[in-house]
């Protein structure tokens, strides 16, 4: 396999994301995920959809499914199957919006019982799921800049993000196909920071899950060392700019040398006004 001159497969993601990869395997695969757009923004895909199956087998609509593991596998089995028959055919499946409830389907399959009457018949109709996001739709969230240099951004105020309009985030909720979700689970959160000159456009936004690793805090406090360095002169404003915008966890992970979020960055600080 050779990840870094090709796409990652949809089946090898899913066995990236459940951790079932050879050490070797998983090793390259994680580097072609560092440098590759398309294939991270499909692994969330799968770890939405994961994190989806679950949610919903644990809930009240859904008391009967089974283990999630063995509907894990009827589906890893499907998926082998669709990838043979057309490998495109496979990515559409992955990539519409109804992957909890496909996911659950395949649970209810493995009981033999009809899913619109397990979820139709409680609710009325399929529930909508919360995604996970800790990277944005690189379609929808490619980031965004004002054009100031280096002494226009370190003259104004180190404070937080401003506040983004209740209509604005309706609006971002609705490009990420999340329309009914609750406002508590994401910051509505700025791809680039306006800190860093961000532009305050739809384009720069985007739904940050609060209940992932990489919450926004974390993002917050890239942001701040950022900042630090582009003021002090360490670090081009461009490069900054363009560092957070390609995938702000690895330039979190470069910056502070950890491979995971420090705990002090997990939680909102005291003194944050974000």
């Amino acid at each position: 396999m050779n990840y870094p001159d090709s796409h990652l497969s949809d089946q090898q993601l899913l066995l990236d994301v459940e951790g079932e990869l050879s050490a070797h395997e998983g090793k390259m695969a994680r580097a072609h995920l560092s440098a590759c757009w398309t294939c991270r923004a499909r692994r969330q895909e799968f770890e939405g959809a994961i994190t989806d199956f679950v949610r919903l087998h644990q809930s009240e609509f859904a008391p009967d499914l089974p283990s999630p593991s063995g509907p894990r596998a009827l589906l890893r089995a499907r998926m082998a199957q669709l990838s043979e028959a057309s490998p495109r055919g496979l990515a559409r499946f992955w990539l519409s919006r109804s992957l909890a409830v496909a996911m659950a389907a395949c649970a209810v399959l493995a009981l033999g019982v009809a899913t619109s009457g397990l979820i139709v018949k409680r609710t009325g109709r399929p529930r909508l799921q919360a995604a996970l996001y800790y990277m944005p739709d690189s379609r929808l969230t490619p980031g965004a800049t004002v054009l100031l240099h280096r002494s226009a951004v370190c003259s104004q105020s180190a404070e937080g993000n401003r506040s983004v309009p209740v209509s604005l985030q309706r609006q971002v909720f609705q490009e990420y196909g999340i329309p009914s979700a609750d406002p508590q689970a994401y910051e509505v959160d700025y791809l680039v920071t306006p800190a860093l000159g961000g532009a305050d456009d739809i384009h720069n936004l985007w739904p940050h899950s609060q209940s992932t690793t990489w919450n926004a805090h974390v993002k917050d406090a890239l942001e701040d060392r950022l900042r630090e360095m582009v003021c002090e002169g360490s670090l081009d404003l461009g490069e900054a700019q363009q560092e957070i915008a390609t995938n702000w966890i690895s330039a979190y992970k470069k910056y502070f040398q950890v491979d995971q979020p420090l705990p002090e960055h997990r939680r909102p600080r005291a003194d944050s006004a974000r």
